[in-house]
């Protein structure tokens, strides 16, 4: 049996009792990420995450050590990428993922990185005078023209998808186009909490969109129970209202009198009798 190093069984047994002390874990990728701003974050969120870093190897003994009285929280190493770190929070996890997402900045795309999303050239025009231009732009896939003396690129075009190798050449024509696809920050690929796993695709949610989705459910639920008679506690005082609304109306059409229908009933009158007075001309 190899022999292990007593510095690898203390920085295990420091992972394990981390992993088991905090109800939320999150898988990072540090990869391309300078120090300095590493530094800073880890600064910045010092009162609600901690971040730890070590080699790949001693966070998966870790892992299954601590799956014993947490289960499930091996699983987490499957989206170890690039160069892995774990983040450790008692926050909630749609709430951490929102504060690194703002914490990210753009940064030009360079030979080699890996797209962190899809990359697309938009529709538009460019501020590059005819030449080779066209022709790279038309080797990537970009349908590209002249219009006004200057290089349009006639249609939207996606050039790399989620996970792509950044070619050299591509690399060149975003950098030329101004376009800067990375995102400098903490990237967190999932977090795992009370077994279960949520990956940043479930994560990064819009909240104005999620807002808008149960205020519309609501309306849709409302308006079926409506439309249903279905007493509820926010439904009843509107039918009250409309059932009562109902029967005066059908009270004053069929000329039934009541103290809630009598002025209706009158103001029928007039009206008729000062239409007849009209057509006899009185």
């Amino acid at each position: 049996m190899a022999h292990v190093s007593e510095a690898k069984k203390q920085t295990v047994d420091e992972f394990v009792k981390l992993i088991k002390e905090y109800p939320i874990i999150g898988a990072l990728n540090m990869q391309d990420l300078p120090s300095k701003q590493i530094q800073n974050m880890r600064e910045n969120l010092r009162s609600t995450v901690l971040i730890k870093m070590t080699k790949r190897r001693l966070m998966k003994v870790a892992f299954e050590k601590a799956d014993k009285s947490k289960p499930g929280v091996k699983k987490l190493f499957e989206y170890l990428r690039g160069m892995p770190a774990l983040l450790f929070t008692k926050e909630n996890p749609f709430t951490i993922f929102k504060t690194l997402k703002k914490n990210k900045s753009n940064a030009p795309a360079k030979a080699g990185q890996i797209a962190p999303k899809e990359i697309i050239i938009p529709a538009g025009p460019t501020s590059f005078a005819p030449g080779p231009i066209i022709g790279e732009l038309g080797a990537l896939g970009i349908q590209a023209g002249v219009d006004a003396g200057k290089v349009t690129v006639k249609a939207d075009a996606s050039v790399a998808q989620e996970g792509d190798v950044i070619k050299p050449e591509l690399a060149a024509v975003l950098t030329r186009l101004g376009i800067e696809p990375m995102e400098i920050g903490l990237d967190l690929i999932a977090i795992y909490e009370d077994g279960d796993i949520f990956t940043k695709s479930v994560l990064d949610i819009d909240e104005q969109e999620y807002i808008d989705n149960i205020t519309k459910g609501h309306s849709w639920a409302f308006n079926l129970a409506m439309d249903a008679g279905v007493h509820t506690p926010e439904t009843l005082g509107f039918m009250i209202t409309k059932a009562f609304s109902d029967a005066r109306s059908l009270a004053v059409e069929q000329n039934v009198h009541t103290k809630d229908t009598v002025n209706f009933a009158l103001n029928k009158a007039e009206n008729q009798a000062a239409s007849l007075k009209a057509q006899i001309n009185v």
